[in-house]
């Protein structure tokens, strides 16, 4: 049916080829692109016999030539980005020119300054509305389902919904004393920069991990959680209507916390250049060099990770809360695809955005976010390709 390039070769682009050539009447190829091609080669090594045709390439994601020519060898139906969230642009910037869909997990950052929103990539709405092309933002788990989530929420649940708390809880253990569940670099990035959350329709922020609750997590138990902001919220306070505040948390453990505080206190985790033996290099980036390669943490860890979210509103002029949420055992997902379950909870939905365009579930020419579309056909592919979701109508609500 369709032809997909997937361009990073990390967990997630290892979770989202296996789980492509899972549906090979949906992926007949695929071809799996990252600026070090023994990565890609390994990822094609692990999947094995497929009824699926798997290709590998050598790309620089940061150069569009490179992208271009490699989406008009290739000529796929989609591009399937999740490489890092700096090389969003140049992706979509090939992409336009080649007149071939978008999918990416994480919304763009510029590399020099730690700042995550929508604005640089909705600008292209209009010139991928020309082109007759569709862009989907942020369909990995949150921002992803998390959006597809309120979406569902928002068609068949509430008339309106006044409040959304979007919680990511992740138990588990990988045995080092410090390390990144996904992308050192912009895991810590996240973390370090000041919370904000949304309330009536003002933009409220706070300091770094000021805002801390305890929550009583499904499957889990009881964890820290603390606010952060989440570039899902930005797009959550345009198309969930009548919306009146939304947060995100996530959980973190105290050694976590105290490890990653002790690096700040040193500067380990500045994007500011310094100079060693004559050289410049950014300490952030030093750093991410010292740390264990999140992929490499798939055979240690376990665990589960828990992803939902609850909301507040009314229906039929009555209150109604209404918590949906996903679990994911850290084990079985590796033993299914070689990844840990913060890779999988990425690139399963991936891989269901990817099939929503092909089949024309989700096809229409514009950049839009994963809510903007039906979710039903989604919800139900989550059920089916690894990623089971839960309800509960009366649950403990975030204070």
């Amino acid at each position: 049916m369709g032809k997909a390039l997937i361009i990073g070769a990390g967990g997630v682009g290892n979770v989202v080829a296996h789980k492509c050539c899972q549906v090979p009447e949906v992926f007949e190829e695929i071809c799996i692109a990252s600026r070090t091609l023994s990565k890609c080669e390994d990822i094609k090594n692990r999947i094995g016999n497929t009824k699926t045709k798997v290709h590998t390439a050598r790309v620089d994601a940061d150069n569009t030539r490179e992208v271009v020519e490699l989406i008009n060898s290739f000529k796929p139906d989609i591009v399937i980005n999740v490489a890092l969230p700096y090389q969003d642009l140049t992706i979509m910037d090939a992409c336009l020119e080649t007149g071939v869909h978008y999918l990416d997990t994480a919304n763009y950052e510029p590399p020099d300054v730690p700042k995550f929103e929508y604005k640089w990539q909705w600008a292209y709405r209009e010139r991928y509305e020309q082109k007759g092309i569709t862009a989907i933002l942020g369909c990995g788990f949150d921002p992803g389902v998390t959006g597809v989530f309120s979406a569902y929420a928002q068609k068949h649940y509430f008339d309106e919904i006044h409040y959304i708390d979007i919680l990511d809880c992740n138990a588990g253990d990988h045995g080092y004393p410090f390390a990144t569940n996904f992308n050192p670099e912009i895991n810590i990035r996240e973390v370090t920069a000041k919370g904000r959350y949304y309330e009536n329709g003002q933009w409220i922020e706070t300091e770094p991990l000021e805002i801390k609750r305890v929550y009583d997590f499904p499957q889990i138990g009881p964890r820290n959680m603390y606010l952060l902001y989440h570039e899902e919220l930005e797009s959550l306070a345009v198309n969930i209507k009548g919306v009146k505040r939304i947060r995100f948390w996530m959980t973190f453990s105290d050694s976590y916390l105290t490890h990653l505080r002790v690096l700040q206190n040193v500067g380990m985790t500045s994007i500011e250049p310094v100079e060693f033996e004559g050289k410049k290099i950014i300490p952030l980036q030093f750093l991410k060099a010292l740390l264990p390669d999140p992929a490499s943490l798939g055979p240690r860890t376990k665990g589960k990770t828990n992803i939902g979210c609850i909301f507040q509103g009314v229906k039929d002029g009555k209150p109604r809360t209404y918590y949906v949420y996903n679990v994911c055992d850290h084990q079985e997902a590796y033993r299914e695809v070689g990844s840990q379950a913060v890779s999988y909870t990425t690139g399963v939905p991936a891989m269901i955005g990817a099939m929503m365009l092909i089949k024309g579930l989700w096809k229409k020419p514009g950049v839009y976010n994963v809510e903007e579309f039906d979710p039903d056909p989604f919800m139900d592919a989550l059920n089916k390709y690894g990623l089971p979701w839960h309800e509960d109508f009366s649950p403990v609500l975030v204070d």
